[in-house]
């Protein structure tokens, strides 16, 4: 993403911050950022496509680290240390998106044409953890991925500690609640004759 489309997001963020978001409309961000609607509209044409924009920032800082997850680390402590760098690729728009979330659902059409760059980022986010969301059962870790987030972002926006601590501990609260129900599913399931020993209709 190129500086001008990073300024028009900061630009449209910043007036959500002081206005909200359902008063910060696409001619209102253009002219913040000082460019002709012709512009905006070839970079970003609705206002789900500007929600869309600050994803990408976050996503694009997240996979900037090339590092290979460590396979040693479990898969919660890989997506623990990706989910924690979103939150700081986040951390200077966190009063726009405030705003975002506290009006976005007055605005079901805005909200149904960022869900799917939403998804696409939460997939991402477990590629970068090491974890495959193409694979069989892939879009339920998308779907969780993304509950998750949303719950700790409740957390995130009103956190006021300089190394984002209370996130830290909601984040990992939250990974461990998920990681805890999915391995209830993955049990076997238990014989529903009590565990009994099968009957040998031979017998007598």
């Amino acid at each position: 993403m190129d500086d001008l489309s990073r300024t028009i997001l900061d630009r449209a963020m910043n007036l959500a911050a002081e206005r909200g978001w359902r008063r910060t409309g696409l001619v209102d961000v253009a002219k913040a950022a000082g460019v002709p609607l012709r512009e905006l509209y070839r970079r970003f044409p609705t206002r789900g496509a500007l929600l869309a924009g600050i994803a990408e920032l976050a996503d694009a800082a997240v996979l900037a680290d090339e590092t290979p997850p460590d396979e040693r680390e479990s898969a919660r402590d890989r997506v623990f240390d990706v989910m924690m760098r979103r939150f700081d690729a986040l951390e200077p728009y966190r009063a726009g998106l405030a705003a975002v979330i506290r009006d976005l659902p007055r605005e079901p059409l805005t909200a149904l044409a960022f869900s799917t760059a939403y998804a696409r980022s939460m997939a991402w986010m477990l590629r970068a953890a090491g974890l495959d969301p193409d694979a069989p059962g892939g879009a339920a870790l998308v779907a969780g991925l993304g509950a998750v987030h949303v719950r700790v972002m409740r957390t995130f926006l009103k956190d006021d500690t300089a190394d984002l601590a209370r996130t830290m501990a909601a984040l990992d609260g939250e990974l461990r609640r998920a990681e805890s129900w999915a391995n209830t599913l993955r049990r076997p399931e238990r014989n529903t004759a009590g565990d009994r020993e099968p009957v040998d209709a031979s017998a007598g």
